[in-house]
This record gives C-alpha cells, sequence and structure tokens, in this order.
C-alpha cells in the first residue's frame, strides 16, 4: 500500500555482454513499476518544495494550533496556509511507508461516552489493528475537543476553525458542518503537501480488521461509497467522503488543491462529497489522470448499503444516519455485535449464524425500507 521506495545504484561503465543483456530484459518491469507509482520521486519534490515552505522551525513550534478562517475554498487555497508543527509532529505519527490515518473531532464527539470512545474502541476490539491507533492523528476543531483527545491519546492536533457552533453536534448541512468538512480538506491538502499519504475516516467508522489489505498498490485514491455497483473504477458508484486514503505525488496535490478550490462553483450549502460527486470525473479524465478506485461495500460497509455477513467487512460506516443520539445508539450495536462475534473460535465463526443488528433507528432518520 503507497509509500515505494527506491534505491539508485551507479551503473558505470565496463558491463559485460551478458549483463547488458539482463538488464534489457529487467527494463520493462523497471518501468512498469515506475510508471505504476510515482510516489518517489514526486514524494522527494513534495518534501523539498514544501515541509520548509513555513518559515523557520522556530516559527512553527511556538504553536501546535492552527486557525482557518470560514472563507476556505473560495480562493483561500491559492495561500499558503500556517499549520504550526505539523511538519515536526506527522513523522512522529506516520507509517513506515509514510501514510497517517487522520480523523477529526469537536467536543461533541470527544465527550467520554461518545464517537471518540467507540471509535478508539474498534482498534482494540478489532482483528490485529490495535497498533493502527498509533499511526492515527485526531484533529481537534476546537480547544475542549483537544483536551479531551489530549487525555486518550498520543496523537492530538489543533486545527480551530472560526465558525459558531463547532464545539456541538452540528446539524447536517449547517454552516458550522460545512466549516468543519472543508477544513478538513484544507488541512489534508497539507499533509499532502509534506509528502504524506493519508487515509481519512470519520469518527463514525467503527474499524474491525486491517483495511489496507484491500487498498490497490496502484490507486492514486481509495474511496467509500454509499452503495457499490460491482466495478471498482465505475464513476457511476457513490462516493463517500468518510473513509478515503489519498497517495502523495504532485498529481493527487493538485487534486485536493482544484477540490478545494471548485467549492466556489457550487451552491453555498454544497460540502466536499457533493462537490467530489460532481468533478471526479474532471480528475480521473482529466490531465491529472487520477487512478480513482471505488471500495467495496461488502468489506467497507455501511447503513446505506447494508450487508448482513461479518466474515469480510474491514469498517463499519454510520452513513445514511442523521443526528448524534441516532448514531450513537445503532453503532453500539455494531460494537456488541462484533464482540460476539470475536469471542466465537475460529470454527464457530465459520459455522456462525450470527448477524449485524439492523441499523432500525438511523433507517428510521432517512426512511430506508428495512
Amino acid at each position: 500500500m503507497g509509500g515505494l521506495r527506491s534505491t539508485q545504484h551507479d551503473c558505470g561503465g565496463g558491463v559485460s555482454h551478458s549483463l547488458s543483456f539482463l538488464l534489457g530484459a529487467l527494463l520493462p518491469t523497471v518501468l512498469l513499476f515506475f510508471l505504476a507509482s510515482d510516489r518517489v520521486d514526486e514524494q522527494l519534490s513534495s518534501i523539498s518544495t514544501f515541509r520548509f515552505g513555513n518559515g523557520s522551525a522556530a516559527h512553527q513550534l511556538t504553536s501546535h494550533a492552527a486557525s482557518l478562517p470560514t472563507d476556505v475554498g473560495d480562493g483561500a487555497d491559492e495561500k499558503e496556509e500556517s499549520f504550526p508543527g505539523l511538519a515536526e509532529l506527522l513523522p512522529r505519527v506516520a507509517m513506515d511507508d509514510g501514510t497517517v490515518i487522520i480523523t477529526s473531532v469537536n467536543e461533541a464527539f470527544a465527550r467520554p461516552g461518545s464517537l471518540l470512545d467507540l471509535f478508539r474502541g474498534s482498534f482494540r476490539d478489532g482483528e490485529g489493528i490495535a497498533h493502527l491507533l498509533n499511526h492515527t492523528l485526531i484533529v481537534a476543531a476546537d480547544p475542549g475537543a483537544l483536551a479531551l483527545c489530549e487525555a486518550v491519546h498520543p496523537h492530538c492536533y489543533l486545527l480551530q476553525v472560526m465558525a459558531a457552533g463547532v464545539s456541538s453536534a452540528n446539524g447536517f448541512l449547517t454552516r458550522s458542518y460545512l466549516e468543519l468538512v472543508w477544513s478538513k480538506l484544507t488541512f489534508q491538502h497539507r499533509v499532502l503537501q509534506l509528502g504524506y499519504n493519508y487515509l481519512y475516516t470519520d469518527l463514525d467508522v467503527m474499524w474491525l480488521r486491517n483495511p489496507f489489505r484491500h487498498i490497490s498498490l496502484y490507486a492514486d485514491m481509495a474511496i467509500s461509497t454509499d452503495r457499490f455497483n460491482g466495478d471498482a473504477e465505475d464513476l457511476t458508484n457513490a462516493p463517500n467522503t468518510g473513509f478515503y486514503y489519498v497517495r502523495s505525488t504532485n498529481r493527487t496535490v493538485e487534486m485536493l488543491r482544484r477540490w478545494r478550490a471548485a467549492r466556489s462553483r457550487f451552491r453555498p450549502k454544497a460540502h466536499d462529497q457533493e462537490v467530489f460527486e460532481a468533478i471526479k470525473g474532471e480528475f480521473v479524465g482529466g490531465e491529472l489522470q487520477i487512478k480513482l478506485v471505488f471500495l467495496d461495500t461488502a468489506l467497507f460497509d455501511g447503513f446505506c448499503e447494508y450487508h448482513g455477513e461479518m466474515d469480510r467487512v474491514c469498517t463499519m460506516h454510520a452513513n445514511c444516519c442523521l443526528r448524534l443520539v441516532t448514531k450513537l445508539h445503532d453503532l453500539r450495536n455494531v460494537v456488541a455485535d462484533w464482540k460476539r462475534y470475536s469471542s466465537l473460535t475460529p470454527p464457530e465463526k465459520m459455522s456462525s449464524k450470527l448477524r449485524w443488528t439492523y441499523p432500525a433507528k438511523c433507517a428510521a432518520t432517512m426512511k430506508i425500507p428495512a
């Protein structure tokens, strides 16, 4: 998954005929490798261009908080936002291949017993994924969320959003909700500029198994779906920006810039997912030639296209669900179901008829038939 490395060798003069023949035979394979992933050269370029572009290290370390204006996406993307301390924090969070898991939280979601507790608990209860919490960066939208995050998690970052009401359980498409979702995109853009891949996950996604095993090595971007039509490259799939992976290259840095800038082309209440759905074809078919892969809901499950099976699923997302209290109710059922399943022996799991509890309360908020 992402993060490909390469080493250069000095192949000076005096190469034998047989060695030349061997190198000639290997050349197509080497070319295929580098065509499949432009990560190495572009990451080096990104690091040299951006990692030191925010001024001195002393300036970056004066605070571990960044503030964003509420007009992000309508021209502000042409400016170089400052993210103090981020360049120093990311190496401590990233995996060996330079990948960081990112989620975002406000005070309402971070309170004890709320989504943050369920999210972190899912890693501990999952199959061999507890270590991935060490590579998860939780981005707090307000000081209250930061304090609650720091009480339970080692890697927290304050990205203070300057909009009223960001600390509460924001209703869908309210002004504070929109500023939260667009500010996370600004932050992710900076992560790519610094040369890191990221997997963004909403806090209402329960992690059960390692999702990286099912993300294509060749994908520039792999995104979850509300509904999956069976073809991972078909643009008619319905993407969900609550869970997606982006590999850091010059092309994906530009993709994020264009995605943010496109906000101004749409209605004032357009959120990041709506804009991405409308312009994803521009990224794939345009000059950027982004390799976009849609993730199968049988593996990356959710309440929109609900599957009952428990033997393969990597994540469960409380999508197609309104109101925090409703999400919490149905996700607690998910957690209880998973614990029952996990307590079985391997032979019992193979013969088990256990299925996920249907998310009835969430379905009722969307009027989804059972």
